[in-house]
Protein backbone atom coordinates (compact mmCIF):
# COMPACT_ATOMS: atom_id res chain seq x y z
CA UNK A 1 0.00 0.00 0.00
CA UNK A 2 2.77 2.39 0.91
CA UNK A 3 4.55 1.63 -2.36
CA UNK A 4 1.35 2.30 -4.31
CA UNK A 5 0.83 5.58 -2.46
CA UNK A 6 4.32 6.76 -3.29
CA UNK A 7 3.75 5.98 -6.95
CA UNK A 8 0.42 7.76 -6.88
CA UNK A 9 1.95 10.89 -5.32
CA UNK A 10 4.79 10.81 -7.83
CA UNK A 11 2.34 10.53 -10.73
CA UNK A 12 0.30 13.46 -9.42
CA UNK A 13 3.42 15.61 -9.08
CA UNK A 14 4.47 14.78 -12.64
CA UNK A 15 1.03 15.76 -13.92
CA UNK A 16 1.07 19.02 -11.97
CA UNK A 17 4.56 19.93 -13.23
CA UNK A 18 3.58 19.15 -16.82
CA UNK A 19 0.40 21.19 -16.45
CA UNK A 20 2.34 24.19 -15.14
CA UNK A 21 4.82 23.86 -18.00
CA UNK A 22 2.06 23.77 -20.61
CA UNK A 23 0.22 26.68 -19.05
CA UNK A 24 3.37 28.79 -18.88
CA UNK A 25 4.08 27.94 -22.50
CA UNK A 26 0.63 29.22 -23.43
CA UNK A 27 1.28 32.63 -21.90
CA UNK A 28 2.37 34.67 -24.89
CA UNK A 29 1.84 38.08 -23.25
CA UNK A 30 5.58 38.69 -22.97
CA UNK A 31 6.07 37.79 -26.61
CA UNK A 32 3.30 39.84 -28.18
CA UNK A 33 3.74 43.44 -29.34
CA UNK A 34 0.57 45.54 -29.61
CA UNK A 35 0.91 48.40 -32.10
CA UNK A 36 -1.51 51.27 -32.77
CA UNK A 37 -0.65 53.01 -36.04
CA UNK A 38 -1.98 54.67 -39.17
CA UNK A 39 -3.44 52.33 -41.77
CA UNK A 40 -1.16 51.04 -44.56
CA UNK A 41 1.91 52.53 -42.94
CA UNK A 42 4.25 49.55 -42.51
CA UNK A 43 4.59 46.81 -45.15
CA UNK A 44 3.51 43.40 -43.96
CA UNK A 45 6.89 42.00 -44.98
CA UNK A 46 8.55 44.16 -42.33
CA UNK A 47 6.13 42.94 -39.65
CA UNK A 48 6.73 39.35 -40.74
CA UNK A 49 10.51 39.82 -40.64
CA UNK A 50 10.36 41.23 -37.11
CA UNK A 51 8.13 38.39 -35.90
CA UNK A 52 10.54 35.84 -37.38
CA UNK A 53 13.71 37.49 -36.06
CA UNK A 54 12.38 37.90 -32.52
CA UNK A 55 10.08 34.86 -32.43
CA UNK A 56 7.09 36.97 -31.44
CA UNK A 57 3.63 38.03 -32.55
CA UNK A 58 2.62 41.54 -33.62
CA UNK A 59 -0.97 42.74 -33.21
CA UNK A 60 -1.50 45.77 -35.43
CA UNK A 61 -4.54 48.06 -34.98
CA UNK A 62 -5.12 51.26 -36.95
CA UNK A 63 -6.60 54.73 -36.54
CA UNK A 64 -7.66 57.40 -39.06
CA UNK A 65 -6.54 60.56 -37.26
CA UNK A 66 -4.37 61.81 -34.42
CA UNK A 67 -7.50 62.94 -32.61
CA UNK A 68 -8.99 59.43 -32.71
CA UNK A 69 -5.75 57.93 -31.44
CA UNK A 70 -5.29 60.47 -28.66
CA UNK A 71 -8.84 60.06 -27.36
CA UNK A 72 -8.42 56.30 -27.12
CA UNK A 73 -5.03 56.43 -25.42
CA UNK A 74 -6.09 59.20 -23.02
CA UNK A 75 -9.08 57.15 -21.88
CA UNK A 76 -6.61 54.57 -20.52
CA UNK A 77 -6.28 50.82 -20.66
CA UNK A 78 -5.74 50.66 -24.41
CA UNK A 79 -3.39 47.67 -24.14
CA UNK A 80 -1.02 49.07 -26.77
CA UNK A 81 2.76 49.15 -26.47
CA UNK A 82 3.78 51.43 -29.35
CA UNK A 83 1.88 54.31 -30.99
CA UNK A 84 2.88 56.48 -33.97
CA UNK A 85 1.66 60.05 -33.23
CA UNK A 86 2.49 63.15 -35.25
CA UNK A 87 4.65 65.82 -33.65
CA UNK A 88 1.99 67.98 -32.01
CA UNK A 89 0.35 64.95 -30.45
CA UNK A 90 3.68 63.73 -29.13
CA UNK A 91 3.85 66.92 -27.07
CA UNK A 92 0.25 66.49 -25.93
CA UNK A 93 1.00 62.94 -24.84
CA UNK A 94 4.17 64.04 -23.03
CA UNK A 95 2.25 66.73 -21.16
CA UNK A 96 -0.47 64.22 -20.35
CA UNK A 97 2.01 61.82 -18.77
CA UNK A 98 1.14 59.10 -21.27
CA UNK A 99 4.61 58.28 -22.58
CA UNK A 100 7.58 56.30 -21.34
CA UNK A 101 10.83 58.24 -21.07
CA UNK A 102 13.12 56.41 -23.46
CA UNK A 103 16.32 54.59 -22.58
CA UNK A 104 18.29 55.44 -25.72
CA UNK A 105 20.90 52.78 -24.93
CA UNK A 106 18.23 50.31 -26.03
CA UNK A 107 17.89 52.05 -29.40
CA UNK A 108 21.45 52.02 -30.79
CA UNK A 109 20.21 52.55 -34.35
CA UNK A 110 18.97 56.01 -33.37
CA UNK A 111 22.40 57.17 -34.56
CA UNK A 112 21.20 56.42 -38.10
CA UNK A 113 18.53 59.15 -38.10
CA UNK A 114 19.25 61.99 -40.53
CA UNK A 115 20.36 65.20 -38.83
CA UNK A 116 18.08 67.29 -41.05
CA UNK A 117 15.07 65.38 -39.74
CA UNK A 118 16.24 65.77 -36.14
CA UNK A 119 16.71 69.51 -36.65
CA UNK A 120 13.01 69.88 -37.56
CA UNK A 121 11.79 68.43 -34.27
CA UNK A 122 10.36 71.07 -31.97
CA UNK A 123 7.93 69.00 -29.91
CA UNK A 124 10.57 66.78 -28.24
CA UNK A 125 13.87 68.54 -28.99
CA UNK A 126 15.99 66.32 -26.77
CA UNK A 127 14.41 63.12 -28.11
CA UNK A 128 13.50 61.94 -24.63
CA UNK A 129 10.12 60.41 -25.49
CA UNK A 130 9.98 59.90 -29.25
CA UNK A 131 11.91 58.61 -32.23
CA UNK A 132 11.09 59.86 -35.76
CA UNK A 133 9.58 57.22 -38.02
CA UNK A 134 8.86 59.04 -41.29
CA UNK A 135 8.77 62.66 -42.45
CA UNK A 136 6.73 64.09 -45.28
CA UNK A 137 3.85 66.25 -46.31
CA UNK A 138 0.23 66.24 -47.31
CA UNK A 139 -0.86 67.88 -50.52
CA UNK A 140 -3.14 67.33 -53.47
CA UNK A 141 -3.32 64.25 -55.67
CA UNK A 142 -5.01 64.60 -59.05
CA UNK A 143 -6.38 61.91 -61.35
CA UNK A 144 -5.43 63.35 -64.74
CA UNK A 145 -7.74 60.99 -66.60
CA UNK A 146 -10.57 63.26 -65.46
CA UNK A 147 -8.85 66.54 -64.60
CA UNK A 148 -6.19 67.87 -66.96
CA UNK A 149 -6.24 71.61 -66.29
CA UNK A 150 -5.56 72.81 -62.79
CA UNK A 151 -3.55 75.39 -60.94
CA UNK A 152 -1.17 73.94 -58.37
CA UNK A 153 -2.86 75.85 -55.60
CA UNK A 154 -5.26 75.34 -52.72
CA UNK A 155 -7.67 77.40 -54.83
CA UNK A 156 -8.61 74.16 -56.58
CA UNK A 157 -11.16 73.77 -53.76
CA UNK A 158 -12.92 76.93 -54.91
CA UNK A 159 -13.80 75.38 -58.28
CA UNK A 160 -17.54 74.75 -58.38
CA UNK A 161 -17.09 72.64 -61.52
CA UNK A 162 -15.42 70.05 -59.29
CA UNK A 163 -18.31 69.92 -56.82
CA UNK A 164 -18.62 66.47 -55.22
CA UNK A 165 -15.50 65.27 -57.07
CA UNK A 166 -12.99 66.50 -54.50
CA UNK A 167 -12.28 65.72 -50.83
CA UNK A 168 -10.42 67.20 -47.88
CA UNK A 169 -8.81 65.22 -45.09
CA UNK A 170 -10.86 64.55 -41.98
CA UNK A 171 -8.06 66.06 -39.90
CA UNK A 172 -8.55 69.41 -38.18
CA UNK A 173 -4.94 70.62 -38.13
CA UNK A 174 -4.21 69.47 -41.68
CA UNK A 175 -7.26 71.23 -43.12
CA UNK A 176 -6.66 74.39 -41.13
CA UNK A 177 -2.99 74.21 -42.13
CA UNK A 178 -4.02 74.23 -45.78
CA UNK A 179 -6.35 77.20 -45.37
CA UNK A 180 -3.86 79.16 -43.27
CA UNK A 181 -1.02 78.67 -45.78
CA UNK A 182 -3.43 79.66 -48.55
CA UNK A 183 -4.01 82.93 -46.70
CA UNK A 184 -0.30 83.44 -46.04
CA UNK A 185 -0.45 82.65 -42.31
CA UNK A 186 1.44 80.17 -40.15
CA UNK A 187 -0.13 76.75 -39.69
CA UNK A 188 0.51 77.27 -35.97
CA UNK A 189 -1.09 80.68 -35.58
CA UNK A 190 -2.97 81.38 -32.37
CA UNK A 191 -4.39 84.64 -33.68
CA UNK A 192 -8.21 84.36 -33.41
CA UNK A 193 -8.76 86.62 -36.42
CA UNK A 194 -6.53 84.49 -38.65
CA UNK A 195 -8.20 81.29 -37.47
CA UNK A 196 -11.60 82.83 -38.17
CA UNK A 197 -10.54 83.81 -41.69
CA UNK A 198 -9.26 80.28 -42.27
CA UNK A 199 -12.57 78.90 -41.03
CA UNK A 200 -14.43 81.00 -43.60
CA UNK A 201 -12.14 79.68 -46.34
CA UNK A 202 -12.79 76.10 -45.27
CA UNK A 203 -16.54 76.70 -45.20
CA UNK A 204 -16.28 77.94 -48.77
CA UNK A 205 -14.30 74.84 -49.73
CA UNK A 206 -16.86 72.67 -47.96
CA UNK A 207 -19.49 73.74 -50.49
CA UNK A 208 -17.55 71.90 -53.21
CA UNK A 209 -16.12 68.86 -51.48
CA UNK A 210 -17.98 65.58 -51.29
CA UNK A 211 -16.79 64.99 -47.73
CA UNK A 212 -14.01 65.27 -45.19
CA UNK A 213 -12.33 61.90 -45.60
CA UNK A 214 -9.23 60.20 -44.22
CA UNK A 215 -10.04 56.59 -45.07
CA UNK A 216 -11.51 56.18 -48.57
CA UNK A 217 -9.93 59.02 -50.55
CA UNK A 218 -7.02 56.89 -51.81
CA UNK A 219 -9.19 54.20 -53.34
CA UNK A 220 -11.64 56.85 -54.52
CA UNK A 221 -9.07 58.85 -56.50
CA UNK A 222 -7.62 55.70 -58.06
CA UNK A 223 -10.98 54.33 -59.24
CA UNK A 224 -12.16 57.73 -60.53
CA UNK A 225 -14.82 58.45 -57.92
CA UNK A 226 -12.81 61.51 -56.90
CA UNK A 227 -10.79 63.68 -59.27
CA UNK A 228 -8.67 65.53 -56.75
CA UNK A 229 -8.06 64.78 -53.10
CA UNK A 230 -6.22 66.28 -50.15
CA UNK A 231 -4.16 63.59 -48.52
CA UNK A 232 -1.03 61.58 -48.04
CA UNK A 233 0.33 60.71 -51.49
CA UNK A 234 1.87 57.46 -50.31
CA UNK A 235 -1.61 56.12 -49.48
CA UNK A 236 -2.71 56.78 -53.07
CA UNK A 237 0.33 55.71 -55.05
CA UNK A 238 0.43 52.33 -53.30
CA UNK A 239 -2.93 51.55 -54.93
CA UNK A 240 -2.22 52.71 -58.48
CA UNK A 241 -2.00 49.77 -60.92
CA UNK A 242 1.40 49.16 -62.45
CA UNK A 243 1.85 51.22 -65.59
CA UNK A 244 -0.84 53.75 -64.66
CA UNK A 245 1.24 56.08 -62.48
CA UNK A 246 1.63 58.67 -65.25
CA UNK A 247 -2.10 59.42 -64.95
CA UNK A 248 -1.71 60.69 -61.39
CA UNK A 249 0.09 63.73 -60.09
CA UNK A 250 0.95 64.84 -56.58
CA UNK A 251 1.88 68.41 -55.75
CA UNK A 252 2.46 70.63 -52.77
CA UNK A 253 0.40 73.78 -53.49
CA UNK A 254 2.45 76.83 -54.33
CA UNK A 255 1.26 78.58 -51.16
CA UNK A 256 2.92 75.83 -49.11
CA UNK A 257 1.57 73.18 -46.80
CA UNK A 258 2.18 71.23 -43.65
CA UNK A 259 5.25 69.24 -42.76
CA UNK A 260 4.66 66.18 -40.65
CA UNK A 261 6.93 63.93 -38.68
CA UNK A 262 5.33 60.76 -37.38
CA UNK A 263 7.05 59.23 -34.41
CA UNK A 264 7.45 56.00 -32.51
CA UNK A 265 6.61 56.25 -28.81
CA UNK A 266 6.22 53.72 -26.03
CA UNK A 267 3.21 54.13 -23.77
CA UNK A 268 3.86 54.45 -20.06
CA UNK A 269 1.46 51.58 -19.35
CA UNK A 270 2.88 49.35 -22.11
CA UNK A 271 2.96 45.69 -21.14
CA UNK A 272 5.94 44.74 -23.31
CA UNK A 273 8.45 47.57 -23.28
CA UNK A 274 11.47 45.40 -24.04
CA UNK A 275 9.94 44.15 -27.28
CA UNK A 276 8.82 47.70 -28.08
CA UNK A 277 12.43 48.90 -27.87
CA UNK A 278 13.50 46.09 -30.18
CA UNK A 279 10.83 47.04 -32.71
CA UNK A 280 11.85 50.71 -32.76
CA UNK A 281 15.50 49.79 -33.21
CA UNK A 282 14.53 47.31 -35.95
CA UNK A 283 12.75 50.01 -37.97
CA UNK A 284 15.81 52.26 -37.79
CA UNK A 285 17.98 49.75 -39.63
CA UNK A 286 18.86 51.15 -43.10
CA UNK A 287 17.71 48.01 -44.92
CA UNK A 288 14.40 47.90 -43.06
CA UNK A 289 13.77 51.66 -43.40
CA UNK A 290 14.44 51.33 -47.13
CA UNK A 291 11.68 48.72 -47.39
CA UNK A 292 9.28 51.10 -45.65
CA UNK A 293 10.41 54.01 -47.83
CA UNK A 294 9.89 51.92 -50.98
CA UNK A 295 6.44 50.87 -49.75
CA UNK A 296 5.41 54.49 -49.07
CA UNK A 297 7.43 55.96 -51.98
CA UNK A 298 8.66 58.83 -49.79
CA UNK A 299 12.19 59.62 -48.58
CA UNK A 300 13.62 57.64 -45.68
CA UNK A 301 14.77 59.59 -42.61
CA UNK A 302 17.48 56.97 -41.99
CA UNK A 303 21.01 57.47 -43.25
CA UNK A 304 22.17 54.63 -45.46
CA UNK A 305 18.67 53.56 -46.52
CA UNK A 306 19.16 55.02 -49.99
CA UNK A 307 21.65 52.24 -50.77
CA UNK A 308 18.88 49.66 -50.36
CA UNK A 309 16.02 51.48 -52.11
CA UNK A 310 14.51 50.07 -55.29
CA UNK A 311 11.47 52.35 -55.79
CA UNK A 312 11.37 55.99 -56.94
CA UNK A 313 10.04 58.49 -54.39
CA UNK A 314 6.88 60.50 -55.03
CA UNK A 315 8.71 63.61 -53.86
CA UNK A 316 12.05 64.53 -52.36
CA UNK A 317 13.04 66.35 -49.19
CA UNK A 318 13.70 69.50 -51.26
CA UNK A 319 10.00 69.66 -52.15
CA UNK A 320 9.22 70.35 -48.50
CA UNK A 321 11.08 73.68 -48.38
CA UNK A 322 7.87 75.74 -48.22
CA UNK A 323 6.19 73.44 -45.73
CA UNK A 324 5.75 74.09 -42.01
CA UNK A 325 5.61 71.52 -39.25
CA UNK A 326 2.42 71.33 -37.21
CA UNK A 327 3.42 72.30 -33.68
CA UNK A 328 1.75 71.73 -30.35
CA UNK A 329 -0.06 74.92 -29.30
CA UNK A 330 -1.24 73.93 -25.82
CA UNK A 331 -4.56 75.41 -24.66
CA UNK A 332 -4.84 77.51 -27.82
CA UNK A 333 -5.94 74.33 -29.59
CA UNK A 334 -9.39 75.17 -28.23
CA UNK A 335 -9.56 77.98 -30.79
CA UNK A 336 -9.24 75.37 -33.52
CA UNK A 337 -11.56 72.88 -31.85
CA UNK A 338 -14.35 75.43 -31.62
CA UNK A 339 -13.91 76.52 -35.23
CA UNK A 340 -13.72 72.91 -36.44
CA UNK A 341 -16.94 72.01 -34.66
CA UNK A 342 -18.64 74.86 -36.47
CA UNK A 343 -17.32 73.57 -39.79
CA UNK A 344 -18.30 69.93 -39.50
CA UNK A 345 -21.68 70.37 -37.78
Amino acid sequence: MEKFLRRFIYAVLVIVILALFVLSGCDHSNNTLNIYNWADYIPQEVIDAFEKEYNCKVVYDTYASNEEMFAKIKSGGSGYDIVFPSGDHVKMMIDGGLLEKLDMSKIPNFQNVNEIVLSKITYDPNHEYSVPYMMGTTGIIVNKKYLQNFDKSWSIYERSDLKDRITLLDDMREVFGAALKYLGYSVNTTNPDEIEKAKQVILKWKENILKFDATTYAQGIVNGEFWAVHGYPENVFQLIPEGDRQNFEFFVPKEGGTLWIDNMVILKDAKNKDLAYKFIDFLLRPDISAQISDFLMIPSPVNGAQEYKTVENIYEVEDLANCEIIDYISKDIDLYNKAWEEIIK
